[in-house]
């Protein structure tokens, strides 16, 4: 086994913050960014973790992204709530925009967030389970960049496309899910690729369209996506819903920052949430309480919900701390002392 190193999350935040105000986020983004990937590292999401800060800091070095944008929150229509993350991170934009877009689905029943201008790199659960735990059904998706080739397809024009929901759920963590329409996210194989291990057959192809297990292959070639033609057209979908619809990029039309400058690392999201209790009125109460025999009874099978993984795991960490890998833990910790 790999060596590791414990840390408590006020030690883990407290790393997260100094990696990025010490290269230069303000403090705003170093906040909103620190409780992304400690919530990730939290519940043992390990791809979305604190290893993303290293991509954090190259993309900043390479001019991808503003670390001290101030994203601008307007209203476009009664229910549509609109932020410009002026190319700053989009998990700022969408922390002040949390506020409006909760109030709105209340005054209205249901309300969108178009996200625009937005570097993005983060988990989409943490922003549908907290508008779920304001008591709202939520629904986000953004693209990425293009990496990902389309079923029967041989090259990459797709993002990895992630797509989240959340279920509110009275006394307990809400029902969320959230996963890549490719195969598995991208960070999975550039973990593997750090260890130095192979990936699994079926997630990626190289850059002559051949299968391959190498991680390095796969990053030159292309990602696939889950579940063949049925994957590729969820892919799609959330292309055109987070891309055109809100007036933002498709994957193919961005690319990751570069040392040349040429990169155009930023794209959208759309969040859409349902408020129950002002479509339902007083019945919510009970129509939610039906929801819980659905859960009852996939769980009554022996089977489990997608996010009781990570909410097992966000109990241990709670009391245990986390572990990350001495190597990751020692890269950090340089950044930290250097600019």
């Amino acid at each position: 086994m790999a060596d590791t190193v414990d840390l408590t999350l006020e030690e883990l935040e407290t790393l997260s913050r100094e990696v990025l105000t010490r290269h230069g986020f303000d403090e705003a983004h170093a906040g909103a960014i620190t409780r992304s990937v400690v919530a990730a590292q939290r519940d043992e999401c390990h791809s979305h973790g604190v290893y993303r800060l290293i991509g954090c800091i190259e993309t900043l070095q390479k001019g991808g992204v503003s670390p001290d944008a101030v994203p601008e929150i307007s209203r476009a229509a009664p229910g549509i709530v609109r932020a410009d993350a002026r190319r700053g991170c989009s998990l700022l934009a969408f922390e002040r925009a949390r506020p409006t877009l909760i109030e709105t689905a209340s005054t209205n029943g249901v309300a969108l967030l178009a996200i625009n201008n937005a570097f993005h790199f983060s988990a989409l659960w943490p922003e549908v389970e907290s508008l779920a735990e304001a008591g709202l059904v939520a629904l986000a998706m953004t693209p990425s960049h293009a990496f990902v080739a389309p079923a029967g397809g041989h090259a990459p024009l797709l993002g990895t496309n992630p797509i989240a929901f959340s279920w509110p759920r009275p006394g307990t963590f809400p029902y969320t899910f959230d996963f890549a329409t490719s195969v598995v996210a991208r960070g999975e194989i550039e973990l593997h690729r750090r260890a130095g291990d192979a990936i699994p057959e079926g997630w990626a192809i190289d850059a002559d369209g051949g299968s391959t297990t190498d991680p390095v292959k796969a990053l030159e070639g292309a990602m696939l996506t889950f579940g063949g033609y049925k994957g590729s057209a969820l892919s799609i979908m959330i292309e055109l819903l987070a891309g055109p619809l809100i007036g933002d990029l498709l994957g193919h039309e961005t690319r990751p920052a570069s040392d040349d400058g040429d990169g155009r690392p930023w794209h959208g999201e759309l969040i859409l949430v349902i408020d129950p209790r002002t479509l339902l009125g007083d019945e919510a109460d009970d129509h939610l309480a039906r929801a819980e025999a659905l859960f009852e009874g996939v769980l009554g099978q022996g089977a489990r919900l997608p996010s009781q993984r990570r909410h097992a795991a966000r109990r241990r960490s709670r009391e245990r701390g986390v572990t990350i890998p001495e190597a990751l833990y020692q890269e950090l910790d340089d950044l930290r002392r250097r600019v």
